[in-house]
């Protein structure tokens, strides 16, 4: 995953390019991508943690984070493989550009996950960086803590995870 490190070290994780590589050609739910004009803009793109400028070309795809991420720790989440919509980019992207909060202009939810992939909780969050470091802290102070996804109110969707431990400029 590319990561976005804030001043706290919490880093927001977008999708790893080679998993964006597979999203392309055939989505979580095995759907092909399909690519289209985004006229209006402000999508937010999950390959590079930015909304989308109006003309891009992008893709709305089908994506299970937890199931990723249970593939790369062994983890086995149950009912909480979850899968939803994402926006990408419909090509390789550069990837994120320095945002270290990114979406965090509205209100979200930072849900946890443990080690095994089961939910632990969640918590809502107003707008601003510093609220969003404050309850990743406090999500990361529960030992039991293994990651957390930071998702929209409104949708549910998946924005990006956080993972527990210090950037280390993977």
């Amino acid at each position: 995953m590319t990561t976005v490190s804030g001043t706290t070290g919490y880093s927001a994780r977008a999708i790893a390019p080679v998993v964006l590589a597979r999203l392309r050609e055939r989505d979580d739910a095995g759907r092909p991508a399909a690519p289209y004009t985004d006229e209006e803009g402000g999508a937010p793109l999950r390959c590079c943690l930015r909304r989308s400028e109006p003309g891009e070309r992008i893709a709305l795809v089908s994506y299970a984070p937890l199931r990723r991420w249970a593939a790369e720790t062994g983890a086995t989440p149950g009912a909480y493989d979850e899968q939803g919509p994402v926006f990408i980019h419909a090509r390789e992207c550069a990837g994120p550009a320095g945002e270290s909060r990114p979406f965090s202009d509205a209100h979200r939810v930072v849900r946890r996950y443990g080690a095994d992939g089961r939910i632990l909780g969640g918590r809502l969050v107003g707008e601003g960086a510093a609220r969003f470091d404050a309850a990743f802290a406090e999500a990361f102070d529960d030992p039991a803590v293994a990651l957390v996804h930071v998702r929209a109110v409104e949708y549910g969707c998946f924005l990006y995870e956080v993972r527990r431990g210090r950037a280390t400029g993977d």
